[in-house]
């Protein structure tokens, strides 16, 4: 990889190998959104530098959000890519690059995207046998089908928020206790998930399937995501249909969408699987898209939990597959989650509901309190980084929000 003219923190982990996409604004002109690429402390404006430079590329990023650029395909995505690699490392443009470099302390992000559809996966294994211990304690922890596909529901796609956006406490019906019939009232055991997303660009046609080794013509990139749970509303509705109110109500995406490109040192193995899959989701013979990243949970800026995203049961080919298996077509935009991502020790669980073993077990904070579920005024911060080339780290950011009261 050749060196940046560009002056770039010591160790950044949104170095050349990098170069994640986002949308921002700046106070300068805050009614125009951008599409930029994050290069250590700095944004550049994608579609100002393709056109000071005549990149053939240049209409498809004079958007306001990543959309046209997704539909475009993977081709496309390699020749912009290669193009800013290009733009940042050659010191002969760098008269033309530099005036469309924005420091990143003056922008303020934007939804990335237009999500077109949101689905949520069920793919840590560790996170599904410790519900099923505390929800089923006298049967079996998984369910007969969890070995066999990757479980999932259909989200709420209106719902889906940039990093830093307030969450209100959700109200729904509740069982409390041992009470004969529910109550309506805000949310009492309001919950985070820690996943990681990944955004479709290329659609396909109805009845089109998608094999595992076509990930990557189709999904352009990863995020991090918080998809926010209401648990006690969760409890109540979702026999027999599934999750509903307790989730619709808000999921936290963060502002920089990493190229699936710059995660070619992260991609490892998956876990064993036992029993062997059904054809069309088994990857033993096709190249690994397990990820090596490394989850930190932070509340009111205490680490609670670093879930470690490569022991998922189920890798993102495997959740495409399976979402189009039934001939269900992709559209650019589509968002589909890992579900949480929990590992095998307490301090690897990705919510709060496994972490306090459903409010049992209270997490104990270095400021002397303690918390069973999320409080007004709780801000809860997910941040991630991978293994990059040459001992380096490809860095994800972070998704927050803060809990607001309810509004009644």
């Amino acid at each position: 990889m050749p060196t940046a003219w560009l002056e770039l923190p010591e160790d950044t982990p949104f170095g050349l190998n990098n170069l994640p996409y986002g949308v921002y604004t700046t106070p300068q002109d805050p009614e125009t959104a951008c599409v930029g690429v994050r290069v250590g402390d700095h944004i550049l404006d994608t579609a100002a530098c393709a056109q000071a430079l005549g990149d053939p590329n240049a209409d498809i990023l004079d958007h306001p959000t990543l959309n046209p650029f997704l539909a475009a395909g993977r081709p496309t995505w390699q020749a912009v890519r290669r193009s800013v690699t290009t733009w940042l490392t050659d010191t002969a443009l760098r008269p033309a690059v530099e005036p469309h470099l924005v420091p990143v302390e003056d922008a303020t992000m934007h939804l990335p995207f237009e999500v077109a559809d949101y689905v949520d996966f069920y793919s840590s294994e560790h996170h599904a046998t410790n519900v099923g211990k505390m929800f089923r304690p006298d049967a079996e922890a998984l369910t007969p089908n969890w070995k066999h596909m990757p479980i999932g529901y259909h989200g709420r796609a209106g719902t889906v928020v940039v990093s830093g956006t307030p969450v209100i406490r959700p109200a729904g019906q509740r069982m409390d206790g041992d009470d004969p019939s529910p109550v309506f009232g805000p949310s009492r055991r309001l919950d985070i998930e820690a996943e990681v997303g990944f955004v479709v660009g290329t659609p396909t046609r109805t009845g089109e399937r998608v094999p595992l080794p076509a990930l990557a013509d189709h999904v352009f990139g990863v995020c991090l995501l918080n998809d926010w749970s209401a648990r006690d509303i969760q409890a109540w509705e979702y026999r027999p249909l599934g999750p509903f109110l307790g989730k619709s109500f808000a999921t936290s995406v963060s502002p920089w969408i990493v190229p699936l490109d710059a995660l070619a040192t992260a991609r490892v193995s998956p876990p064993p699987r036992d029993p062997a899959l059904l054809p069309y989701l088994d990857d033993s013979k096709e190249e690994p898209w397990g990820l090596d990243i490394r989850l930190t949970v932070g509340l009111n800026g205490y680490t609670v939990s670093e879930p470690p995203f490569s022991g998922m049961y189920y890798t993102a080919a495997q959740q495409l597959a399976h979402m189009t298996v039934n001939g269900a077509s992709l559209r650019t935009g589509d968002l589909f989650a890992s579900g949480t991502v929990s590992g095998p020790e307490r301090e690897q669980r990705g919510c709060f509901l496994e972490l306090t073993w459903a409010g049992r077990e209270p997490v104990a904070l270095p400021d002397g309190n303690q918390r069973t579920f999320l409080e007004d005024g709780d801000e809860v911060a997910i941040s991630a980084w991978a293994p990059g080339p040459d001992g380096g780290r490809i860095g994800f950011g972070e998704v927050t929000g803060r809990v607001l009261p309810a509004t009644l």
